[in-house]
Parts: structure tokens; sequence; C-alpha cells
């Protein structure tokens, strides 16, 4: 079996990658929704991948896997990956999972941080109503994260939040940082207790807190919210689009604190982890597929952080339901220091509408069952996809 093309077309709004082969297989990557701009850079690797083996996946990624780079340009890298798995599984007639050395769960946990209402205020009793919403959904998560300080508006809504001023960048994920004033701090704490006050101990709550949070403030939250008994906090220091990982001072902010504090989805290969798992910087890192290098590279990562007492909650918001798919088979497979995975939803809700193989009920009672078609077990349906195809993509599946 030969590549004989690569393509890549946004399909609402994600970018989705095709890897066509000789023998009329096609494997399917996706790349998270909020990198539409990412598809030259796909099609950049086309001519290194043509007339290779899709099956021998690490031989063909030895040959992109260097042209990445933290997020979001480790992205297209990561969605190649995933579709030359997909090729893989459906040649073999097998399950990704089975490729990856077998599963060790049926049921995948997974965590609500995407599906939720729009908040339009922001007090306590808003965040607090919020909750109550995510555990009325009938996904039945066991866990939800939500944004609160540097990855919220509060920075924006609340007067006098911070020393500084908002990031008027139009970028997603700007960078916004500063040190939190007296008010600040505790119009924080207040929202947090409201939230566990309205999940009580029934659903686990975790916090995506930035980045742009001043060590000297993470430390004193991260301490003052230790009765909450919290899942993580996540991002604190550094996170979504920052090129770097600033172990040494997530090692002092992670020492100081008995509440878990998690990093790691902007993060781009195993190498860029290594400092924070050997120095035990933080209790739990949360590679996102879409990002890292793709699912081989994730579970390596899963295996070493096991290996120095480190946790694992992948991140997933905006990777769609290809995404989603991938993320259930890797996830299948990891060691017992897997939590859960953020569980991105179909956006448009027609993506569940133009692929098969999904269940009716994707997520029951915070689970995910662990299907076993070939490849990621999910297929975009060519004739009913088309009518979302622009006119430059029109030639997407021929």
């Amino acid at each position: 079996m030969r590549i004989v093309d690569l393509k890549c077309a946004v399909i609402g709004k994600n970018p989705i990658v095709r890897i066509v082969t000789d023998e009329g297989i096609s494997g399917y990557g996706e790349v998270e929704q909020y990198k539409p701009y990412l598809t030259p850079f796909v099609l950049f690797f086309r001519d290194a991948l043509i007339g290779e083996d899709p099956t021998n996946v690490e031989r063909v990624m030895l040959k992109i896997r260097q042209r990445g780079a933290f997020k979001p340009y480790g992205a297209a890298v990561s969605a190649i990956e995933m579709a030359l798995w997909d090729i893989a599984g459906k040649a073999a007639g097998l399950p990704v999972y089975k490729l990856l050395g077998g599963k060790v769960r049926d049921h995948v946990r997974v965590y609500n941080g995407s599906l939720r209402k729009p908040m339009t205020s922001f007090r306590p009793e808003d965040y607090a109503e919020d909750m109550k919403r995510m555990m009325a959904l009938p996904e039945g998560f066991t866990i939800v994260k939500q944004g609160i300080s540097f990855h919220s508006p509060m920075k924006r809504e609340f007067p006098d939040y911070y020393y500084g001023k908002a990031n008027e960048s139009p970028f997603h994920g700007a960078l916004d940082r500063g040190v939190l004033t007296e008010r600040g701090m505790a119009y924080t704490l207040d929202c947090v207790a409201a939230m566990k006050e309205a999940l009580g101990d029934k659903v686990g709550l975790a916090l995506d807190c930035g980045p742009g949070w001043m060590l000297a403030d993470a430390i004193r939250f991260a301490k003052a919210v230790e009765k909450h008994h919290l899942m993580w906090l996540e991002d604190m220091l550094t996170g979504d689009y920052v090129p770097y990982v600033n172990a040494d001072v997530y090692r002092e902010l992670t020492r100081s604190t008995s509440t878990p504090i998690h990093t790691g989805e902007q993060i781009y290969l195993r190498q860029n982890f290594k400092d924070l798992l050997e120095k035990k910087a933080v209790r739990v890192v949360g590679p996102d597929p879409c990002d890292v290098g793709g699912i081989a590279e994730l579970k390596w990562i899963a295996e070493y952080a096991d290996l120095h007492g480190v946790l694992m909650a992948p991140h997933g918001t905006g990777n769609g339901v290809l995404g989603m798919a991938a993320l259930v088979q890797v996830c299948a497979t990891l060691p017992h220091n897997f939590i859960a995975f953020e569980y991105p939803g179909g956006d448009p809700l027609w993506w569940y509408d133009i692929v098969d193989g999904l269940p009716e009920q994707i997520v029951k009672n915070g689970m995910i069952e662990v299907w076993d078609r070939p490849g990621m077990g999910v297929e975009i349906n060519p004739e009913r996809a088309r009518r979302y195809l622009s006119e430059a993509d029109a030639t997407f599946f021929d």
C-alpha cells in the first residue's frame, strides 16, 4: 500500500486531513477548530508523504515530526499521524487500540469542558447555575471543568481584577498576565466556593485558570482551595499558545500545595514533557493529541508520566468528532494514571449526521464504551458531507 495524495478541507469549523492510498483506503485526521488557518501547513507535507507505506506509521512520522512546534504548529503533524493510524487499522481490519497494544479498559471516562451554555454574567451565583446545568446534562458527567481568572472573561468583567490591562489582541489565547488585586483574589475564591457548593461531592471540579498567574498568587490560590478537593488547577503559569514550559517554576507551585497542578495542552512532543515529568513539576499532564504529535506520542507520554507518579487527563476541546474518536482509541490503552479526557462535541451539530459509526448516545454516566470497528471506528460519509464543502474544497472526496 502506498500514499498517493494528501488533502485538507475545512468542514464546518475544523480542518480535516485525508490521506489517500492506492488501495482505496483513506484515513482521516482532524485539527482543532481554532486553527482553520493551518490548511496550507498540512499540505506542506504532501511531497514527503507521497509513495510511503502508511501502515509504517513511525517511519512516515520520522520524515515530518521535526517540522512541528508548540501549539498551534504541531496540529498539522498530529492530524497526519492520526490519519495514518486510521489507515493502518482499516488495512488490518482492527481498531486502532489493538495496534497500540490493546485496551486496558472497556469504557473511557470523559469530563465536560465544552458542552455548556455560554455565560453572560460572571457572579458566583452564575457559576453555581452553570454547574447545575452541567450536572443535568444527559451525558451524566462525573467530572466537569470551568474556566476562571485569566482563562475567562472574569479578568475583564470584574473591576480592577488585576494590576494590569486586558490584552486587546484579537487572537485566541492572547497572554494576559499580572498580579491579582486583593478584591480579585477574593472574588475568584467566592466563585470556586459557589461552584463546589452546587456540585457537592457528586461531581469532581477542575478549573482552567490561565495562563497569566504570577507564582506568588498561584501559590496563595492553590493553598486556599485545598479544602475544596479540586481535581486540578490547569495552566496557571503557562498554557494555551505559550511556547515554553517553565518546569522549575511549576515545580515550586506544585511543592507548595496539595491541590493537583496541571498543564500540557500546548506542548509538542515527548521531549518537551521531559522536565515536567522528571522533576515532578506537576501532578497532572494534559497533552492534546491534536497538538502533541498524535496518539502514539500521547501514549508514550502517559507511560512515562506513570513511571514518575504523574496523572494523565488529555485535553480535547475543539477537536471535533474525529478527534474524539482518536481520543477514545488511545485512552483505552493508557495505564492506570489516566483520569479522563476532555470531551469534544460535534460543532456544528450536523457533524453527527455526516459520520458513520457513532452510537446513538455517545456518553453514558460520564463514560464512552470503546468501540471495535476498524481504524478509528468513525468514518465521514462523503455523500452526506459534500454539501458542507466550499467550492475550493469540492474535490476533497474525489
